[in-house]
């Protein structure tokens, strides 16, 4: 679905363009884009490699189970569905802690990873459990601490101060999902309360 609304906005803008004598402005526009678009992706490549890397060495160190101990009471009582030990809560905590740095590339596996592990749970009915919609909300809002991703644009398009935005997306992201859980708490217990039952 998503690839044909995608395909019919460019199919419009192609047509519009054609028809207001814009086509040499948009074949330029894509080949330019195109060429941004690679140099980018490599310019992230070095970036994404480091920090995964910083990951890997967090995970041999034992800092990633340690944070995933801290993290355990707040993952009970945002999934209080998931039985204790169950391997969801290990790729939840590496999918949030990927998000806190930044690195939404690297949490992306992580979150698909539980969302597998939760639909286990949820005898793989086709309907989403109550988990694996507070999963979706918190991976969409994902408190950030470093934002990587954004430092290492702004670096490539150089910036005077490309880490001056860390405070104002930590305020901004906390605030996200803090919202994310206060909504999907209140549809949450609004279904309960109508005798509906879970998501």
């Amino acid at each position: 679905m998503v690839n044909l609304i995608w395909a019919g906005l460019f199919f419009i803008g192609y047509i519009f363009a054609a028809f207001q004598g814009n086509m040499t402005a948009v074949n330029e526009a894509i080949f330019t884009g195109a060429k941004e678009a690679v140099v980018i992706c490599i310019g992230l490549i070095s970036v994404v490699t480091f920090w995964l890397g910083m990951m890997r060495i967090a995970e041999l160190a034992g800092i990633l189970k340690k944070m995933s101990q801290w993290l355990q009471p707040l993952i009970t009582k945002l999934f209080p569905d998931i039985p204790k030990g169950h391997p969801a809560i290990g790729y939840i905590v590496s999918n949030m802690s990927a998000n806190m740095f930044g690195l939404g590339n690297a949490a992306t596996p992580m979150g698909i990873k539980a969302m597998k592990e939760l639909k286990k749970l949820n005898n793989d009915k086709d309907e989403a459990s109550r988990s694996m919609v507070t999963l979706l909300a918190i991976n969409t809002a994902s408190i950030t601490l470093i934002p990587t991703t954004v430092i290492a644009l702004r670096i490539e398009y150089h910036s005077i101060a490309p880490t001056e935005i860390v405070i104002t997306t930590i305020l901004a992201t906390a605030c996200s999902t803090i919202g994310a859980i206060l909504i999907d708490r209140f549809f949450y217990y609004k279904r309960i309360s109508k005798g509906r039952g879970s998501y």
